[in-house]
C-alpha cells in the first residue's frame, strides 16, 4: 500500500479510497495470489526438499519486539479461505 499511496501522491486517506484512485479496486490482491502460487509450488515439490521442509517447520523460540505476529503460514490459510480454496486443489497448477 505504501507503494500505490506513493505513486497516488497521497497521504492520510484509507487504503480503500486508495485503491479507487489507482485503480485496483475489485481485482484480487496480487500478493495474497503470488503467495498461493508459491505455497502451491512448495506442497508439489519432493518431500526431501529443504523448502517444503521450512514449511513445515515451526519455531518454539518467543518472538522478539517488533516481529509480526502472524506466521507465513497463517497468511496463506486466511488467503485460501478468502478464495475459498482446499488443500486438496494445490495439485492442479491452473487453480
Amino acid at each position: 500500500m505504501d507503494v500505490l499511496r506513493m505513486s497516488a501522491r497521497k497521504s492520510r486517506i484509507k487504503n480503500e479510497h486508495i485503491k479507487e484512485i489507482m485503480g485496483m479496486k475489485g481485482k484480487p490482491d496480487i500478493i495474497q495470489q503470488k503467495r498461493l502460487q508459491w505455497y502451491g509450488h512448495v506442497k508439489r515439490m519432493p518431500e526431501e526438499r529443504i523448502p517444503k521442509l521450512i514449511t513445515d517447520w515451526i519455531s518454539w523460540e518467543r518472538r522478539k519486539r517488533g516481529c509480526p505476529r502472524k506466521t507465513w503460514m497463517e497468511g496463506v490459510q486466511a488467503a485460501m479461505t478468502t478464495s475459498n480454496l482446499e488443500p486438496d486443489q494445490l495439485r492442479n497448477r491452473e487453480e
